[in-house]
C-alpha cells in the first residue's frame, strides 16, 4: 500500500456514461493514484454494459435502476455490503462524493460504518437539473429537500466556483463552503497545424474569416439560442464568419432546424459529439473565439479548455463561468442577450490582433491543470482529516436514520415520476390512436406537447 491519502471517490456517473463530473472523478482518481497515494471509485452499475474496467485504481460498481431515458443517468441503489467490504479492504481514510444524490447516500452509510470524514463537491445547479427533468413542483420540492438533507450531513462542502456556492445557498443550505476549482486535462500547448487541418477538413472554413466555436451539450439552456440569433444578426449586417458547434443533446435537432429557419445553416456546422481529446484540441486551436453565453454552468471548464489553446471566450457578465475573467484582458464579457453578443463579434471581426492578444492572456491567466487542481484538493484533504480527528466538525444527526429517511424520499420521488410518465404515455397513445399514428400534424397542441415529452423521456 502506497503512503499518502487513500480516497474513495463517489459519483452517480462514470464511464461509459460521460459528462463533466465523470471526467472530474476520473482525473481525481488517476492523479491521486499516480502522485498522492491511493484512490478508488464507487459508482452505480450501468445496466446492459459490461464494465471491463481497466484503470490503475479499483472501480466498484453497485446495483442500479436504468433511468437513462428519463434523466439521462442510471439511479443506483445505495446499499451494498460489497462496497463497504471493498472500502475496508482498500483502507480508505476519507470519502469524497461528487453528487449530492445517491452517491452521497452511499457515502453517508460508509462514513457512519467506517467512522470517516466525508467531503461533498457541489458541481452544478441541481435545482435547474431537477426542474428540467421533472415538471411537478411538488416532486421538485421533495427532491431538493432530499438534496439539502444529504448536503447537511457532510463534514465539509466544496464548490467549483463562488457562483456554485451561491446556488447551493439559494436552495436552503446555510453552512460554509470552500471553493475548489476543477482543472483541465488538455495540455497548455498548440496542436500542430497538420493535425488541425486533418480534423477540420470537410468543413467550409475559409482562413480569412473568423471562426467561432461552442463545445457542450446541445440544450437550449446552454445559451445556444443567443449564439444563433447573434449570428443571424451578423449575417444581416454583412459580416461573414463560420461557427462550429461540437456536442450532442436532446435539443440538437431543434437547433439545426432553427439555424436553417433563420438562414444561417450555410455558415453554422454541427459536428456531433467528439470524445477524442486530440481532435477536440484541434477544434479549440482552429477557433478564433469560443462562445459560451451560458448562465447555467457553475464552472465552465470548456472556457479553460479553450484557454489551454490560447483561445479567448465570450461569456455572460457575472455568470459563474466569468469568474476570473477581466473584460478585454483575458476574455470578453457580454449581457445575456443576442444583441450584446452580436455587437462584440462585429467589433472583434475588425480586430483580429486584439483577439489573439486576449487569447494568449487567457492561457496565461485562467488555465489550471488537473495536476495543480488535485494537488490543492489533496492539501485540503489533510486539513479535513485533522479537523475530523479533532472533532471540529461536531456531531451530525444520527446518520442511519437520516439515510433511511432520504432513501425513502428518493424512492417516493422516483415512484411519482414513473407514475406521471405512465399517465403521459397513456394519454398520448389514446389520442394518437384516435387520429392515426402517421397524422402527427393533426394532433391537438396538448397532444403535440405529450408527443414531445415522449420523444424526450421514453
Amino acid at each position: 500500500m502506497k503512503s499518502g491519502h487513500s480516497i474513495c471517490l463517489l459519483n452517480d456517473s462514470f464511464p461509459p456514461i460521460i459528462d463533466g463530473v465523470a471526467n472530474t472523478v476520473m482525473n481525481y482518481a488517476k492523479i491521486i493514484e499516480r502522485s498522492h497515494g491511493h484512490s478508488m471509485v464507487v459508482t452505480p452499475r450501468v445496466p446492459g454494459v459490461k464494465s471491463n474496467d481497466d484503470y490503475d485504481f479499483p472501480v466498484i460498481r453497485y446495483p442500479s435502476i436504468d433511468t437513462r431515458k428519463l434523466i439521462g443517468y442510471v439511479t443506483g441503489y445505495p446499499f451494498s455490503p460489497e462496497v463497504a467490504h471493498a472500502a475496508t479492504e482498500e483502507r480508505i481514510d476519507l470519502l469524497h462524493s461528487h453528487c449530492p444524490a445517491v452517491s452521497t447516500l452511499m457515502a453517508r452509510e460508509l462514513a457512519e460504518s467506517m467512522r470517516l470524514p466525508l467531503v461533498l463537491t457541489w458541481h452544478t445547479k441541481f435545482d435547474i437539473d431537477i426542474a428540467n427533468a421533472v415538471k411537478s413542483k411538488l416532486i421538485q420540492a421533495g427532491a431538493l429537500h432530499a438534496l439539502r438533507y444529504n448536503v447537511n450531513a457532510c463534514d465539509e462542502i466544496w464548490t467549483v466556483s463562488k457562483g456554485a456556492g451561491e446556488n447551493l445557498k439559494s436552495i436552503g443550505y446555510e453552512g460554509d463552503y470552500i471553493v475548489m476549482p476543477n482543472g483541465v486535462d488538455l495540455p497548455r500547448e498548440k496542436v500542430p497545424t497538420d493535425i488541425v487541418d486533418k480534423v477540420t477538413e470537410g468543413y467550409d472554413l475559409p482562413s480569412d474569416l473568423p471562426c467561432y466555436l461552442f463545445v457542450g451539450r446541445l440544450m437550449w439552456y446552454k445559451g445556444i439560442r443567443i449564439i444563433l440569433d447573434a449570428l443571424a444578426k451578423l449575417k444581416s449586417e454583412g459580416v461573414d464568419y463560420r461557427c462550429v458547434l461540437v456536442g450532442d443533446g436532446g435539443e440538437g435537432g431543434e437547433m439545426r432546424d432553427y439555424a436553417a429557419e433563420i438562414g444561417i445553416d450555410d455558415k453554422v456546422f454541427f459536428t456531433g459529439a467528439i470524445s477524442e481529446r486530440e481532435a477536440l484540441r484541434a477544434w479549440y486551436c482552429r477557433a478564433d473565439l469560443f462562445l459560451f453565453p451560458s448562465a447555467y454552468d457553475t464552472n465552465g471548464l470548456v472556457v479553460r479548455e479553450a484557454a489551454a489553446n490560447d483561445t479567448a471566450s465570450v461569456i455572460i457578465k457575472d455568470s459563474c463561468a466569468s469568474e476570473g475573467i477581466i473584460d478585454g484582458r483575458n476574455g470578453f464579457l457580454i449581457e445575456e442577450n443576442s444583441e450584446s453578443l452580436a455587437d462584440i463579434l462585429i467589433t472583434l471581426s475588425e480586430a483580429p490582433d486584439r483577439v489573439k492578444t486576449v487569447g494568449k492572456a487567457a492561457g496565461d491567466e485562467i488555465y489550471i491543470s488537473w495536476e495543480a487542481a488535485v494537488a490543492k484538493a489533496c492539501e485540503r484533504y489533510e486539513v479535513v482529516k485533522e479537523k475530523y480527528r479533532a472533532g471540529d466538525y461536531g456531531v451530525h444527526d444520527p446518520l442511519r436514520g437520516s439515510w433511511l429517511q432520504s432513501q425513502g424520499e428518493l424512492m417516493q420521488i422516483l415512484g411519482e415520476i414513473d407514475m406521471n410518465m405512465r399517465f403521459i404515455r397513456d394519454k398520448a397513445v389514446t389520442e394518437i390512436k384516435s387520429v392515426g399514428y402517421e397524422a402527427k400534424e393533426n394532433l391537438s397542441d396538448k397532444a403535440k406537447n405529450i408527443w414531445t415529452l415522449l420523444d424526450r423521456y421514453l
